[in-house]
């Protein structure tokens, strides 16, 4: 389940966790991220720049262990957007441009290429 905290248009910060987070922990949440309020919908809607779905950025690593020592134990990964108002810096390689921000945005729905089998490498390249 993924939570949002902040103001639309601006940073929001989503909150992947096991289950639904009580209100004493979107207190805590809501301190964390500098009082950005939590906010009770499933998808926000606009144009947000922010990590590629298959990169844990080290930014949601130390946010995690942060949570956890607060006493928060089912946050999985936490990630921040911005609005590409707001956002002075993109990279391709990095980052992806959202114009939603939904339940989905950590998951992956690519499938893998399949296999190639290459006899020579001469040859394929």
């Amino acid at each position: 389940m993924i939570q949002f905290f902040g103001e639309e248009g601006h940073t929001i910060f989503a909150v992947e966790s096991t289950s639904g987070l009580n209100e004493k922990t979107q207190d805590k949440l809501t301190w964390l991220f500098d009082n950005s309020p939590f906010i009770n919908e499933k998808s926000i809607y606009g144009n947000y720049t922010g990590p590629r779905c298959n990169m844990v950025t080290p930014w949601s690593t130390n946010a995690v262990e942060i949570i956890l020592n607060m006493e928060v134990n089912n946050v999985l990964r936490i990630e921040k957007y911005v609005s590409e108002n707001n956002s002075l810096y993109f990279d391709s390689m990095l980052q992806e441009k959202f114009s939603k921000l939904d339940q989905s945005i950590f998951s992956l729905n690519d499938s893998p290429n399949p296999v190639l089998n290459i006899e020579n490498i001469s040859e394929f390249n």
